[in-house]
């Protein structure tokens, strides 16, 4: 069986944005880690047809698309913390609690 390789379109030059919180793009730990508007604003121009957006974190109606994506987040980051080390899942300043806590999981 032969192995198919992709072939990227001609032109099209892969962007990876900076991960750093310095370039602005994440928050810092202690400010709830995760992306910042412009950092998902530098993602989307990066990939086109994204459809990423900030975190939900102000108060929402229950059954609203944002409360869905709140529901959906604390489940899968709850995943994350269940497959991380001890450390990280006793740590309250850990960047996956920082985070969860900033969504209100």
């Amino acid at each position: 069986m032969a192995r198919r390789t992709r072939i990227r379109p001609k032109g099209r030059k892969e962007r990876a944005i900076k991960t750093s919180v310095k370039s602005g793009n994440f928050r810092s730990t202690k400010s709830g880690a995760g992306m910042t508007r412009k950092g998902v604003a530098a993602y989307r121009r990066a990939n086109p047809g994204s459809k990423l957006s900030t975190a939900v974190t102000g108060k929402v109606k229950r059954g609203s698309k944002a409360a869905k994506r709140r529901k959906s987040y604390c489940a899968r980051s709850a995943g994350q913390l269940k497959r991380s080390s001890a450390k990280t899942r006793n740590d309250p300043n850990s960047r996956i609690r920082q985070a969860r806590r900033r969504w209100k999981c």
